[in-house]
Order: structure tokens, then C-alpha cells, then sequence
């Protein structure tokens, strides 16, 4: 019998026995209830894997989220300290505004102080040089006229004209030595030093016989000279007096 016959041949029978018709049905029924549940029971499995994931997957993240919480409330703890050094550090800078603005006052008072004392030390500068410019006129004559024998009249501050520039001299006097004409050209400071000299030299006595048509002679008068301004003096061609010289 083919294969078509025998499909036929168990139609046929399914229509004429209703009893066999009902029993192949419920085979048919419940092979579909076992393919549904082992489907079913697929599907579970893959749940449970898919849930055991999922599970491990929390499970790290809650560790990750505790260690963060964790390094939050080092920061925050971290963050307080911070802003306790910076309140220190406020206080501090806000003290040490204080304390400068005080100095600012002090170092202004200080300036005001040395101004003062800078216009008095001048004056009293002024008030030696004068004193001291009348010592020499006193002295200086007699110097000259035993040392060199000068003779010389009246010493006197003076201006030369010399290269269009006015050039003041502290002492200033004409004389004669052997029956020719001289000129006196002195220079007064309480302390005379090398530098001294040379400045003397160089702005007035030097410019000052260059203009003069007659012989010049250079005296440095002062309270104390140092043995450098000797000797450069010596080298010029200049003299130089101390105040307690006769």
C-alpha cells in the first residue's frame, strides 16, 4: 500500500470512527502541551541566567556606588578641612593688611621725619660752610702771605663768567707774589677728600685760570683733609689748609 493509500485509508477511518477520531486528537493536543512546556521551560532557564546576569551586574554596581560614597566622604571631608585652612588664611592676610597699613602710616611719619631732618641738616651745612667760608677769610690771608708769600687783600665769594657759564667760587681774591698779579681761587668744606679735590679742580679752578689772564693760585680751606686729598692736591698744583693751620 503507497503512502496516499494509507493517508486515504485513515481519513476514511477518521470519519467513520468517531471514538478513534477523539483519541487522535488528544495525542495531537498534548504533544502540543509538551512542545508549550518545553518551550516554557526554555524560556525559564534563559530568565533565570538572564536574572543571575543581572544579579552580578547589581551586585558591582552597589560596590562601585559604596566605594564612590566612599570617596565622596573623603572629598567632602577633605573640602572642610580646605575651607578651614582658608579661613586661617584669611584671618592671617586680613592681620597682615593691618599691620602693613600701619607700616604705610609709620614709613610716611619716618619720611616726613627725614624730610624734616634732611632740610635741617642743611641748613646746618649751610650755617658750618658760612661759618667755616669766614674762618678762611680770616686765616687764609697770613697762610698765604707766610707760606707763599702772597700778599692778598680781601677774600670774597665770587662769580666768574667763564664759556658763557656762570662758575661761583667760595674764595675769591686778588693779590700779587714778587710784584706780579695773582688771583686767589679757594674752595671751603669741612671735610675735604680726593674727590673733593679733583672736583675742585676739574669744575672751578681749571675753567676758571684758563678764562684769567693772570697767574692763579688754588687753595682747598677745610676742618679735616685726608691724606689722599693731600697728595692729589700736591699733584694739581693746589694747596690745601687745614683750619687750625697758621
Amino acid at each position: 500500500m503507497s503512502q496516499l493509500e494509507l493517508r486515504k485509508r485513515l481519513l476514511d477511518l477518521l470519519k467513520e470512527d468517531e471514538e478513534l477520531r477523539y483519541a487522535v486528537a488528544g495525542l495531537l493536543g498534548l504533544e502540543d502541551l509538551r512542545a508549550s512546556a518545553k518551550r516554557l521551560e526554555e524560556a525559564l532557564a534563559k530568565l533565570a541566567r538572564g536574572q543571575a546576569k543581572s544579579e552580578k551586574r547589581l551586585s558591582e554596581v552597589e560596590a562601585r556606588v559604596g566605594r564612590l560614597e566612599e570617596a565622596i566622604a573623603k572629598l567632602a571631608e577633605a573640602q572642610a578641612k580646605s575651607e578651614e585652612r582658608l579661613a586661617a588664611l584669611e584671618a592671617r592676610t586680613g592681620k597682615l593688611e593691618d599691620a602693613v597699613a600701619r607700616l604705610e602710616i609709620a614709613v610716611a611719619k619716618l619720611a616726613e621725619g627725614l624730610d624734616a631732618l634732611r632740610v635741617e641738616v642743611g641748613r646746618l651745612s649751610e650755617t658750618v660752610g658760612f661759618g667755616l667760608e669766614d674762618i678762611a677769610r680770616v686765616d687764609l690771608p697770613g697762610w698765604l702771605h707766610r707760606h707763599l708769600g702772597v700778599e692778598v687783600g680781601e677774600l670774597r665769594r665770587e662769580f666768574l663768567k667763564v664759556r658763557g657759564e656762570e662758575v661761583e667760587v667760595n674764595l675769591y681774591g686778588e693779590g700779587s707774589l714778587n710784584g706780579e698779579r695773582v688771583v686767589v681761587l679757594g674752595e671751603v668744606k669741612s671735610k675735604i677728600s680726593d674727590s673733593d679735590v679733583e672736583r675742585f679742580y676739574r669744575r672751578v679752578y681749571k675753567p676758571a685760570s684758563e678764562a684769567l689772564t693772570c697767574r692763579t693760585i688754588g687753595v682747598l680751606f677745610g676742618y679735616l683733609i685726608y691724606p689722599s686729598a693731600k697728595e692729589r692736591a700736591r699733584s694739581l698744583g693746589l694747596h690745601t689748609v687745614a683750619s687750625y693751620e697758621r
